[in-house]
């Protein structure tokens, strides 16, 4: 597979308008695959309880099957209190009551392999939920014992032992420490929690933990799954001596602090936080990708982890680690055609020197939808969501005007790319839920001041006209649905010409036909700075960021595919298009 990169931070020196770029290749099923990512707990309710199971998964795989994508991912479904809605995990190899059973996870598997769909599911191994036997034992067990030592325990500071171990502040708000007590009722130790304080940090520096983990993936890999999304896999290690820290402002909960502008994409790395990005990850990714060699079928390990820049990132896909890790930067990249051309130039570039695909994303479950964010009027830190008391509230025609363009741009791009539930319909962020229907762990540790991750996991619409918009057969719904999403469900869309669901179709179809996955881009000169225009393989992508509209060139081919309509050969405003080339 050949590249061409224009100037590019992090990328070789070059005098030339554009380079050729010689990167690895390889026919695993992975490197361009579009994967979809569902939710389970909103995906498809199938007993009316309002939350989604896997039951409601399965009697719903026939339309993915016809969306046309590879492969789909499963967020956590396993035994859990729910505090973080299934990543607080206390029992890695059962599925929680909430969501069927072992025998309903094995159908639903059966069957998406029978409509030729791969099937990923989601693994936690930084944390687990303080009701896990594991931090049971610890709990009960003496200061400085084995049972101790699996999780990250430590004597707090001050005469007393009260003041937190250092000053680290947790990714949901408030402290990232919590102290225990004593069977005696004495203050006892601190344990550490990245996230939720239900949520404690396991030691990965202990041998024992790494080999329970291994025992995990192995009993998922012999039921049959293809692979495994790796929750927060840059913050398994932290730094030796818990040293204190203070993120910058503009970081994110989850990110390294580089900044709004430029996202990712500097040749130096941003400081790097003591929780994040350690270089011992790589040692257990490498045991990992070892167990999954065993297995036959191009197994597939997929990095969550927010690290920055794009070269470091690099770092944990290389050939013995991991085969994805999500392009974040490219999610967080402003509808700014010169910022998209570079974060694209360099995703390329960085994960081809490892010999790895890029694997691009625009939305998920922790994130606001980008039919919203791509319309906001003020920036908004990855976690911290939206409501009603956001400044520059997003308008929605507008932002899914600029969905649509940005999802033709990526599905045209090579490598793989992830699809979060109810993208395909076009659904915007869920603002005005009622601040008692909230549940994200973001709300109730911040008082109010983030609204979190709610607003994107409403369960989403199948069935204009009925209870809960055929999300299950009663009108239950774990968090309340928009009254307005009659014009969302999928059977609304379904087979209407210029439909968020058909445009979807389309550009996956074409996709396919035209391997745009396992192709190469060019860039095409001639366009101002605002328009993305580039050729992959035998079709044109243009794409106006701008503010006026554009002219297709006039022996431009016949248009595959377009997010809005062409009239008179005019490219309106934040409109894409694909055409032959």
């Amino acid at each position: 597979m050949t590249v061409e990169l224009t100037d590019t931070s992090g990328a070789p020196e070059s005098d030339a308008q554009s380079r050729l770029i010689a990167i690895g290749t390889g026919s695993e099923w992975w490197r361009s695959a579009v994967i979809y990512q569902i939710y389970p707990r909103s995906f498809a309710d199938s007993d009316g309880d309002g939350i989604g199971d896997l039951p409601g998964i399965t009697s719903r795989l026939d339309s993915l099957s016809t969306l046309g994508v590879d492969a789909i991912w499963l967020s956590p479904f396993f035994t859990s209190p729910q505090h973080d809605a299934g990543y607080d995990v206390a029992n890695y190899v059962d599925v929680d009551p909430l969501f069927g059973t072992l025998a309903d996870f094995d159908t639903m598997l059966a069957r998406a392999h029978e409509l030729g769909l791969k099937v990923i599911v989601d693994l936690v191994p930084n944390h687990t939920s303080w009701d896990h036997e594991w931090f049971k034992a610890a709990l009960a067990a003496p200061e400085g014992s084995p049972e101790r030592d699996r999780y990250m325990f430590r004597d707090g500071l001050g005469e007393n032992g009260e003041i937190a171990p250092n000053n680290w502040q947790s990714v949901f708000g408030g402290p990232m420490w919590e102290r225990t007590t004593n069977p005696d009722g004495t203050p006892g130790q601190w344990y550490l929690h990245i996230f939720d304080v239900s949520q404690p940090d396991l030691n990965w520096q202990n041998p024992w933990v790494r080999e329970q983990m291994i025992a995990v993936l192995r009993f998922w890999l012999d039921r049959g799954v293809d692979g495994f999304r790796v929750d927060v896999a840059h913050g398994l290690i932290k730094e030796t001596g818990l040293p204190d820290y203070t993120p910058p402002a503009d970081a994110g909960s989850m990110g390294g602090g580089a900044t709004p502008l430029e996202p990712g994409i500097d040749s130096d790395d941003p400081p790097t936080p003591p929780y994040w990005a350690q270089d011992g990850v790589h040692e257990i990714y490498r045991s990992w990708h070892e167990v999954l060699d065993e297995y036959e079928g191009d197994r597939v390990l997929c990095a969550e982890a927010w690290v920055e820049p794009l070269t470091k990132l690099a770092r944990w896909v290389r050939p013995d680690e991991m085969q994805q890790a999500f392009n974040f930067t490219y999610l967080e990249a402003a509808w700014s055609a010169p910022q998209l051309r570079k974060v694209i130039d360099t995703s390329i570039y960085a994960f081809g020197t490892v010999g790895a695909p890029s694997t691009w994303v625009l939305s998920n479950h922790d994130v606001v939808r980008h039919a919203s964010r791509l319309a906001l009027g003020a920036d908004n830190l990855q976690g911290d969501g939206i409501g009603p008391k956001t400044p520059g509230l997003p308008d929605t025609a507008l932002g899914l005007r600029r969905a649509r363009a940005a999802t033709a741009v990526m599905l045209a791009l090579p490598g793989s790319s992830y699809i979060y539930q109810g993208e395909e319909l076009g659904l915007p962020e869920a603002i005005h839920l009622p601040d008692d229907a909230r549940q994200d762990p973001t709300w109730f540790r911040t008082k109010g001041e983030r609204y979190g991750r709610d607003g994107c996991r409403v369960p989403i619409p199948w069935e204009a006209g009925k209870p809960s918009y055929g999300f299950g057969p009663t009108a239950s719904s774990w968090l309340p649905q928009p009254s307005d999403w009659d014009a969302y469900s999928r059977d609304r869309q379904a087979a209407t010409p210029g439909s968020t669901l058909e445009l979807y179709k389309l550009a996956l179809s074409l996709r396919a036909q035209h391997e745009l996955g396992m192709g190469t881009i060019e860039w095409l000169p001639g366009y101002d700075d605002d328009v993305i225009a580039f050729s992959n393989g035998a079709v044109t992508v243009i794409s106006n960021i701008g503010s006026v509209a554009v002219e297709l060139p006039a022996a431009a081919g016949d248009v595959l595919l377009a997010s809005e309509a062409i009239v008179e050969g005019v490219l309106a405003v934040d409109t894409t298009v694909w055409l032959a080339s």
